[in-house]
């Protein structure tokens, strides 16, 4: 078992960007405390996934509220009492109703924020990981992968073995699935879905029910997405391929809830309608716990080609 004094430090935290003419600026901040300039982030706190520490952080450090985009990958460094810290980082657009809503309130952590063009960032920051890390940001500003949007594929929290009819669409969640259902919603709200689409089980409908509530997202049920659909069918996939077109085509991120069995069938089906190639990655991202999630990034521009897939648990 690794002592809790001596367990790497987990922290998470954006790379704030907006759209300035033909380039772009992100947004450093200034710690009093440090003398030092950097990127809004943050350490875990009990119970909370990666992805709802980045965005609060983000929130408290900048009175920005933003939804997170690609993944940029982690920076590791050792603290001065010699433990390990991993701070991973996303992209994260700050919009223009963000922008003209966010206020932000200088405090004893971070005493001012400074949108800086994307050229000058690397020299404004104190430490050389971060600019390492803004030049990764850049090389995708360049290639234009920073517009995004994400398809999110859910498997149900955990169920009861039967249900009170005997049939297996009406089992139930456990009180520790319930549990799951409420932990992953500040996690999956961290990429901000405008839609939720579900197996019509009664397991998957109670599992984004708390997401639905936070969100204020009508729950879409789609019988395709079902484990008796896909069984009834003999694994035929083409509601699951309507399912999926319809949501790439819309280009807004998405929740897709299902079961076990078919959501492997559900990350082929967006590599098939995105051109991209099914290798390992997307097979290894269908293989889901309960209450586990695939979040797969799709470039916002048509045809939409695979990005980045990471994968998240609910938080325990």
């Amino acid at each position: 078992m690794t002592d809790v004094l001596t367990a790497p430090v987990l922290a998470a935290g954006a790379v704030c960007w907006r759209r300035r003419a033909k380039s772009f600026e992100i947004l450093l901040i200034s710690r009093p405390h440090r003398g030092d300039v950097s990127l809004p982030k943050g350490k875990t706190e009990p119970t909370e996934s990666l992805p709802q520490t980045a965005v609060r952080e983000v929130f408290e450090e900048t009175g920005y509220q933003v939804s997170l985009g690609v993944p940029l990958g982690s920076t590791t460094y050792v603290l001065p009492n010699g433990r390990d810290k991993t701070v991973v980082y996303w992209a994260a657009e700050v919009g223009r109703e963000e922008l003209e809503r966010g206020t932000f309130v200088p405090s004893d952590e971070v005493h001012a924020v400074e949108w800086v063009p994307l050229a000058k960032a690397g020299k404004r920051l104190t430490y050389p990981r971060d600019a390492e890390l803004v030049q990764r940001f850049a090389e995708l500003a360049v290639s234009g992968e920073l517009e995004s949007f994400a398809l999110i594929a859910l498997r149900h929290a955990k169920a009861a073995f039967d249900s009170p009819s005997g049939a297996d669409a009406d089992r139930r969640l456990t009180p520790r699935g319930q549990a799951q259902a409420r932990a992953i919603v500040p996690a999956i709200a961290a990429w901000g879905p405008s839609r939720i689409v579900s197996s019509t089980a009664a397991r998957c409908l109670a599992t984004v029910a708390p997401l639905a509530k936070a969100t204020g997202i009508e729950v879409k049920k789609a019988p395709q997405l079902s484990q008796d659909g896909w069984e009834m069918h003999h694994h035929e996939p083409k509601g699951i391929r309507e399912v999926v077109e319809r949501r790439v085509q819309k280009g807004r991120t998405a929740v897709l809830c299902s079961h076990a069995p078919v959501l492997p069938e559900i990350l082929e089906q967006i590599a098939e309608a995105t051109g991209s190639p099914n290798g390992g990655r997307m097979t290894r991202a269908g293989i889901l716990g309960t209450a586990e999630f695939a979040v797969v990034h799709l470039a916002a521009k048509a045809p939409h080609r695979i990005l980045a897939i990471e994968t998240h648990s609910a938080p325990e």
